[in-house]
């Protein structure tokens, strides 16, 4: 597989479509993130699988969405996703609550290809008054005074994640990120963004096997150094704090975000035209 670039990988990214993210501790494509920012992506629906973080706040924050299900949306240690937080207040964008056993019930039921799947855990919560789509049923093997929890499959238009490496035949390495697995399995397309691309065949490595998402699930990979910052990347990077609290401070308002925006994610792409 011949790598794409990041600005022809945002580009193939359509208005409206339903992404599937994966949280900030495991592999975020912050490197797409930033592009779908600077293509002026519209309407986007944002799955956190199962929370949410610093690439949808920054997505938000920029106006490329319209819907987020999720099970949180916070920027850890650096407190509320501030973005997120200003939208919802006025009601610019549309939040649908869940679980994060919910998300992944949801998820694995269209990599099984199956309509839906049933989960316990989540009856007598308030969740379910605002989630119209997911049906209590009685267990039909119990013989009633059983209910349980029905999910509808939920199958993304786009996963969208990074990782460390991807081979000569388009193989990704997550390893032990297997979410990111689950996304690539049930999503319609999956985009992955990789420090760097390596010759070989991962699938014909015993110990690389195991933590490799096949070809077969991926439909295009742009390479992306530190493209997880400020997420940590396993072993290759940590956990960028200090960026994230920089982030938090000016984007508590829409001038500190903008200005933010000038300068992390529009500023590279002007001095590479340059």
């Amino acid at each position: 597989m011949t790598p794409i670039s990041l600005e022809a990988m945002a580009a193939s990214v359509p208005d409206g479509a339903l992404i599937a993210m994966p949280p900030d501790n495991s592999l975020p494509s912050v490197a797409l993130a930033k592009a779908l920012v600077r293509r002026g992506a519209r309407g986007l629906r944002l799955l956190g699988v199962p929370v949410s973080g610093f690439a949808t706040d920054l997505l938000i924050g920029a106006g490329c969405v319209a819907e987020v299900e999720t099970s949180a949306v916070s920027l850890g240690e650096a407190g509320f996703a501030p973005r997120f937080t200003a939208a919802l207040k006025a009601g610019t964008i549309t939040v649908r609550d869940a679980t994060c056993p919910a998300i992944h019930t949801m998820l694995q039921a269209a990599e099984k290809g199956v309509p839906f799947m049933p989960l316990r855990g989540v009856i007598g919560s308030d969740i379910l008054a605002n989630r119209p789509d997911w049906k209590v049923i009685d267990n039909p093997f119990a013989g009633g005074g059983d209910p349980i929890l029905l999910l509808p499959a939920k199958q993304p238009d786009i996963a969208a994640f990074h990782a460390v490496m991807a081979d000569s035949e388009g193989n990704v390495w997550t390893g032990r990120r297997r979410e990111c697995a689950t996304i690539a399995h049930a999503s319609k397309r999956a985009l992955v963004t990789v420090e760097r691309v390596v010759e070989g065949n991962f699938l014909e490595d015993e110990r690389l096997a195991p933590g490799t998402i096949s070809a077969t699930y991926v439909e295009a990979v742009a390479i992306a150094e530190r493209g997880a910052r400020p997420a940590a990347l396993l072993d290759e990077y940590g956990f960028d704090a200090a960026y994230v609290a920089n982030y938090a401070r000016a984007a508590k308002t829409d001038a500190g975000f903008a200005a933010w925006c000038a300068e992390h994610v529009f500023a590279s792409l002007q001095a590479a035209a340059e």
